[in-house]
């Protein structure tokens, strides 16, 4: 088995475990108070790694080309907005279906590149597309009281979500790769500890200024969102490790396990009820998702 396939699985497993532990977490921060415990405790985590591999090393780390900086710094941002519309999101859906908006971003890479690119799709491919669009609507659609079903607002900020998430995974694999031949670990080392400094100030700056009371809330709650950073470090290793590894599009595909642990602990954690329709939905954003990218996408 191709090392980037278990390391899509862990990052997919960590991933689940670290939005469950933020949407828990929102109970005390407001939404990007919860974002930033994802950036601000992992920020030292990566930097002590980095350390660790420099001294080993015997010999200074090597001078980043100006790529890496424009894609570590899109990527990174890119990054923060779709994690922080992800637990906005939290607030509006329930944990699985919340997830599974976020789930579309091949997809939405996909049609971007019919409509500006002219790029075209097999048979398929075409059907996985409808398939996923299916899934969203069945997700999305909500009863009002008269009884007529009617798209919830939560789709757009989803779809937002994916596609910040899709920039983001492309830019990070492209800030890794042009470092060039220096060794995976230490390349996903120095693309996490830059890419989380950044993050880590933008988001500390941000709270300082327009919510002070969330950085001390921030640090107060260490025990938990402590939990939240070591688990979100191990994740985005293993993400841009596999994104070194393979191209980004194949790496979310198997990727979409993370909708069956989604499932498990919207269930088991947070005692959601999962609708027949919601659930089917799913299902079909899972399967054209990967169907996307498998099928020729």
């Amino acid at each position: 088995m191709d090392l980037w396939i278990p390391m899509t699985l862990a990052a997919a497993f960590c991933q689940n475990g670290r939005s469950a532990l933020q949407k828990q977490l929102k109970q005390t921060l407001n939404t990007w108070g919860a974002t930033a415990s994802r950036f601000v405790y992992a920020a030292p985590l990566a930097v002590g790694l980095l350390a660790v591999l420099t001294i080993e090393r015997g010999t200074p780390l090597p001078a980043p080309p100006a790529a890496f900086f424009a894609y570590a710094i899109v990527g990174g941002i890119s990054q923060v907005l779709a994690t922080g519309l992800l637990i906005h999101l939290f607030s509006r859906a329930n944990f699985a279906a919340a997830t599974a908006f976020t789930k579309t971003e091949p997809v939405q890479a996909a049609l971007v590149g019919i409509i500006l690119l002219g790029d075209t799709l097999t048979l398929p491919a075409l059907l996985a597309i409808i398939a996923s669009i299916l899934g969203i609507i069945l997700i999305s659609l909500s009863r009002t009281a008269g009884h007529k079903l009617k798209p919830d607002s939560s789709l757009w900020i989803g779809l937002l979500s994916g596609a910040c998430f899709a920039v983001s995974s492309v830019s990070l694999r492209g800030a890794s790769l042009s470092l060039g031949e220096v060794g995976l670990l230490l390349s996903t080392s120095i693309t996490l500890a830059f890419v989380t400094i950044i993050q880590s100030v933008m988001l500390l700056g941000w709270l300082g200024l327009r919510e002070p009371g969330q950085v001390a809330k921030l640090f107060g709650a260490w025990r938990q969102a402590g939990w939240v950073g070591l688990i979100g470090f191990l994740g985005s290793m293993a993400w841009v490790m596999a994104f070194t590894l393979k191209d980004a599009a194949s790496v979310k595909a198997v990727g979409q396990v993370e909708i069956l642990f989604t499932l498990i602990a919207s269930h088991v954690v947070f005692r959601e009820h999962i609708t027949a329709r919601e659930l089917a939905g799913i299902l079909l954003v899972a399967s054209g998702v990967i169907g996307i990218v498998l099928l020729g996408g």
